[in-house]
């Protein structure tokens, strides 16, 4: 499936509390604001986490990542629903015979405040 440059890809996806203990535990990453609930109950997400929303887009159009950029802009909390837009900047034949890609990124939260900003570019085989 081509992807045209200046397309837009859109995921959404709510992040839950076992989400973020599972991540916990994949990740090793036991800072105390991803395991202790602030006072509505809610847990931080971790970054990497709330960075798989874009890596899950290139996964559906199998590309091989050579490069991420990612800004974190502000936290993402346990039952957030984030929607992540891809945008598709180029996407043409490479030397090899591949197709080269890069595509910028903004992920906003339920209440359309910017969380995660950045780019990836790769290969796809």
């Amino acid at each position: 499936m081509a992807l045209q440059v200046g397309e837009k890809i859109t995921f959404e996806r709510k992040i839950t509390k076992e989400d973020v203990e599972l991540f916990t535990r994949v990740s090793r990453d036991e800072g105390v604001h991803h395991i202790t609930p602030d006072e509505q109950g809610r847990f931080v997400v971790h970054g990497l986490l709330t960075a798989t929303l874009p890596t899950k887009v290139g996964g559906d159009y199998n590309v091989l990542a050579r490069k991420m950029d990612y800004e974190f802009l502000r936290p993402v909390f346990s039952d957030d629903t984030i929607r992540c837009d891809v945008i598709i900047e180029q996407y043409e034949p490479d030397e090899k015979n591949r197709t080269a890609i890069t595509a910028t990124f903004t992920c906003t939260n339920q209440l359309e405040k910017e969380v995660l900003k950045g780019s990836f570019s790769g290969i796809i085989l």
